[in-house]
Formats: structure tokens, C-alpha cells, sequence
């Protein structure tokens, strides 16, 4: 049987080929065209002399992937759908259920149903599990399911999904969604207005405009910007969003690649809206990249005091190159610096351990701000005031990375009844229930110890220590996993802070969980004190 090779087999060809011809570096053409001849002349024989049938638009597909996977994860192969996504995340509007929905393996949750969108009218709760998607099974789905949601204005999908281990259906009427780079703005006190910017979308710098004057009009004269678990997004918008705050024609960010064309600075070009008012940026692990620009820049400049936790370390800009038959090639194409000349990027990829993970960076060089604070590259932005709540751990991460929190908060949201936030608080008993919780799961983690303790065990070179040796080393792994529900304790703030953020949302949606932050949050508490001694402000900054 004759294989078909189909059109998007040719793209990483023509892609790598748009590339030469576009490169300057005519030393490198020669090693370059010869690899394409080699890599074209080897898919070729492969998928016509191979024992069996071959589907080359697969093998393609891995192909590219694997030669993308030994750079970095943010450069990547966009297919015309994933171009269309991209499209969508930057301009903060599309067609959907309105939820925030992730695939697992063969697995499809609800994350967080937004409030009175088509999801949330349906019943959907966070922790469901879509199991069919209208005549679409999501485990026989190869590509990311969650995109059958996505479809026309007031066109319908019928859902069968899963929940706490009963089956349920129901038909949603897609609706145009808003995604809003600042879903929530509010008064603390009379003087203290706060305002969270979730991501650096188009409408980033316009929504925080919006909501800084209007909470000015309200009596603000002090801000609090929340960049926590911001990831980021377009690059002109953090530099606007800086502008708000700083004078126009001031340099925020630059830019430096081994293509001339990249290297740049970007000034702001606006007139401010108030470059006086006291302003603290809140930070956190997972606050990255734009989000790292503005608070890395504010801070530079001692125009805010930064607070939290330090941020993710995300120094790369990436830009989507266009290749042929709509699809896109989204590449890293230079690092950035805050204006005391730092790039806080914290991974390197380009030097990984031996087990092929990037490593992270431990030697940090000391720049200084406009005022003479010393401040330092790499490892992302260290805050000005850091708070042990919100820093992040090795077990926390576990727990959060392998759904232990989210699946609990479902359980709870399901077991307990709860009226109101102001009638909400998450006791000791409950962590206890929590602690219980996890003792029972499949939860698992493997310290740096155990990996050490084991790479020694499989060492030839212990064996002619005998058996005593090996069972020291097998008891000290047993000891570290007893270990390990005690480390719950040790670390119950930190996780109990993320325990009550899933849980508060599953109640009271966002804008519930800004309002409980309001009262109970250790950031806010601790930035709202500091900006009402403004001596002890302008010392931070001096």
C-alpha cells in the first residue's frame, strides 16, 4: 500500500529552510543545509522501506518535538490550532463553556467554572471529570479535547462527565468569553486601594488603568498591585503597565540576542497616571516573565516595594515565527534585562545534570538600583520583603503538582457546607483531616536525599561493603518516608495556604477568594501596615 505523505510533513523542512535563508550567520549554512539533506534523505528511505505500514506525519511530529524538547519548553511548534489558542490567550476573548479546563493523559477536568458563564449555569463544579465531549469519547481524543468546547456563539455540545463517582450529562450553549487581565479591584481601608493583574493580555494595561483611577477616585493613596500567579504574556503590555507608574521616556527592559534585529531597549512612551502614589507589587513562585519585568523594573528604579515570595525566574522573550500552511514556530530569541542591567532568567538550559533537567542557578551576581540597593541576577526577583507563607517547598510543589490539594478541596467542598466567607475558616482538624487524606492517596515524592541514598545503593563500587551496608541504606529510606507526613506539619502554613485557596474558590468563585484575601491574607496584611508608615516605605527604598 502506497503511503501518503501529507502536507504538514514538508513544514519542518520548509521552516528549518525559511530559517537559513533568513540567518546571518553564513558560517553556519553550510552545516545547516548538509543536516537537512541528511534528515530529508533518512525520512525518506525510512517510510519506504520499513517493515511495517508508517505514518509519516507522526513520525514527523515526534521528530520535531524531540529536536525542540533539547532547548528550552517555551520554543515550540504551533499547528494551526495551537496558533489559534495563542491568538486567543493574548486577545482575552473567545467562544466556549467559560471554565478553565485541563487535560490529563486521557483525563479532562474543570479546574475553576467561571461565575455566570455557561459552564457555571450548567452545574459544573471544579474536580469534574468530562468523560464525553457530544458523540467523542476524551480517552479515544489523541489531540487536547478541551478545544471540542470551544465552538460558535449559541452553538450546543452535550458533556457526560464524572462526579464523585457518579455519572452525569447536561448540554451547554457556548457563550463569548472575557477573559480580564484584572478580574478584581477593591478598597482595603480608606486609603488603600488593591488591584489584581491575573495576566498580560491585550486588555492588561487599559483594565489597570481603568481600575487604578477608579480606586483613586475612591479615596487611594496607596496601591497594591498583585502580580501573584501572573505567568505573563505580551511584552508591550508590562512596559505600559510599568508606565503607569514611572515618567515617560524612561527604560524599562532590554533586550540581547545573537540576531542584531532583536537587540533592543523599550522606553516607556506615555504619560504616567501617578509616578508619587506609594505602590507595593506582590510576587510569588509562579508570578513569571512580564510579570517578572514589571516588578523586577519598579524595583530597579525604587519606584515600589516588592513583597512575597521570589518570582519564578523567567528571563527569555520568545516570538512566533511564521512558517508555511498557517502554522508557527514560537522561539526564544534573546534574554531580557531589568534596568540595573540583571537577567533574572533561573534555569539554564543549556547546561543540564545528568539526568537531563536544566540547572538552576546558585551564584548570583549584585547590581544596584537607582538609589544604590544592591539587587541580583538570576533566580528570579527576590522581594523586598519576603513572607514565609508564601514561599513554596519541595513537598508543597508535590502536592500541588500531583493534584493532592485540587482533589481534596473537591472532597471538602462536597463534605462541608459553608454560607459564607466570613463564616469560613479552615481549622486545625481540618488539617488534620487533610494530613489523613493524604496518608490514604497514592501521593507520592522522591527527595533529593532518596535520590542520593538510592544512586549510591545501585553503585558497583558499595558492594564489596556487603549486605550491612545496603540494609543501613535500606532503612534510612524507610525512615524518610515516615519522615515525610511529620514534613506536613513542619511546613502546614505554606500548605494550608493553598488548601484554602482551592477551597475558598470552589464557594465563592474569584472574586470570593480576593475578598477573603482582603481579611486574611499574609501579604496584603503585610504590605497594607507598611504603606500606612510611610517613613518606614521610603526607608526600604533609600
Amino acid at each position: 500500500m502506497k503511503i501518503q505523505i501529507k502536507k504538514r510533513v514538508l513544514i519542518p523542512v520548509l521552516a528549518i529552510t525559511f530559517l537559513v535563508v533568513g540567518s546571518s550567520f553564513k558560517g553556519d549554512f553550510f552545516e545547516i543545509a548538509k543536516q537537512i539533506e541528511i534528515f530529508t534523505t533518512l525520512f525518506k528511505e525510512l517510510n519506504m522501506n520499513y517493515v511495517d505500514e508508517t505514518n509519516p506525519a507522526e513520525l514527523m511530529d515526534t521528530a520535531i518535538k524531540n529536536m525542540l524538547d533539547e532547548l528550552d519548553p517555551y520554543t515550540k511548534f504551533l499547528n494551526e490550532q495551537d496558533v489559534e489558542a495563542f491568538k486567543i490567550n493574548n486577545a482575552g476573548a473567545y467562544s466556549g463553556i467559560g471554565a478553565l479546563v485541563r487535560s490529563y493523559d486521557d483525563r479532562l477536568l474543570i479546574i475553576e467554572p467561571y461565575k455566570d458563564y455557561p459552564a457555571d449555569k450548567a452545574g459544573l463544579k471544579a474536580g469534574d471529570e468530562i468523560i464525553k465531549i457530544g458523540g467523542i469519547l476524551v480517552s479515544d481524543f489523541k489531540d487536547n479535547a478541551s478545544d471540542l468546547l470551544k465552538g460558535a456563539n449559541n452553538t450546543k455540545v452535550a458533556i457526560t462527565y464524572k462526579r464523585q463517582g457518579e455519572t452525569k450529562t447536561t448540554t451547554i450553549a457556548r457563550e463569548g468569553i472575557e477573559v480580564d487581565a484584572v478580574p478584581y479591584y477593591k478598597m482595603v481601608d480608606a486609603k488603600t486601594g488593591y488591584i489584581v493583574l491575573a495576566k498580560f493580555n491585550a486588555k492588561a494595561s487599559a483594565q489597570t488603568k481603568k481600575a487604578l483611577l477608579a480606586l483613586k477616585n475612591e479615596g487611594a493613596e496607596n496601591i497594591i498591585l498583585d502580580l501573584r500567579g501572573n505567568p505573563g504574556g505580551l511584552l508591550s503590555e508590562s512596559i505600559n503597565v510599568t508606565n503607569l507608574f514611572v515618567p515617560k521616556g524612561e527604560l524599562i527592559v532590554t533586550t540581547k540576542s545573537k540576531v542584531k534585529k532583536f537587540n533592543r531597549e523599550y522606553k516607556t512612551r506615555n504619560q504616567p497616571i501617578d509616578t508619587e502614589i506609594p505602590l507595593v507589587v506582590l510576587v510569588n513562585g509562579s508570578s513569571a516573565s512580564a510579570s517578572e519585568i514589571v516588578s523586577g523594573s519598579l524595583q530597579d528604579l525604587d519606584r515600589a516595594v516588592i513583597i512575597g515570595a521570589r518570582s519564578f525566574g523567567k528571563g527569555l522573550v520568545q516570538r512566533p515565527l511564521r512558517l508555511t500552511y498557517g502554522t508557527q514556530l514560537k522561539v526564544t530569541i534573546s534574554r531580557y534585562y531589568t534596568p540595573s542591567g540583571r537577567c533574572i532568567q533561573a534555569l539554564d538550559y543549556w547546561n543540564r545534570d545528568k539526568s537531563g533537567k536544566a540547572v538552576r542557578t546558585t551564584e548570583y551576581n549584585d547590581f544596584t538600583t537607582r538609589n544604590g540597593r544592591k539587587v541580583q541576577d538570576g533566580g528570579g526577583v527576590l522581594p523586598d520583603v519576603e513572607i514565609s507563607t508564601v514561599k513554596t517547598n519541595t513537598l508543597t510543589k508535590a502536592l500541588l503538582r500531583n493534584h493532592v490539594v485540587f482533589d481534596f478541596a473537591t472532597t471538602y467542598y462536597f463534605n462541608h457546607k459553608v454560607e459564607n466567607i466570613a463564616g469560613f475558616s479552615f481549622s486545625n482538624a481540618d488539617f488534620t483531616e487533610f494530613k489523613d487524606y493524604v496518608s490514604n492517596s497514592s501521593f507520592s515524592f522522591e527527595t533529593k536525599s532518596e535520590k542520593a541514598i538510592k544512586a549510591a545503593m545501585a553503585d558497583e563500587g558499595n558492594i564489596i561493603f556487603g549486605d550491612n551496608v545496603a540494609q543501613h541504606y535500606q532503612s534510612l529510606l524507610v525512615e524518610i518516608e515516615k519522615s515525610k507526613i511529620t514534613a506536613l506539619d513542619n511546613y502546614q502554613k505554606e500548605i494550608q495556604k493553598n488548601l484554602e485557596d482551592e477551597i475558598v474558590k470552589r464557594y465563592f468563585y474569584r472574586e470570593g477568594l480576593y475578598d477573603y484575601y482582603l481579611k486574611n491574607d499574609d501579604a496584603i496584611m503585610v504590605a497594607t501596615e507598611l504603606l500606612s508608615d510611610i517613613e518606614k516605605y521610603d526607608s526600604l527604598l533609600k
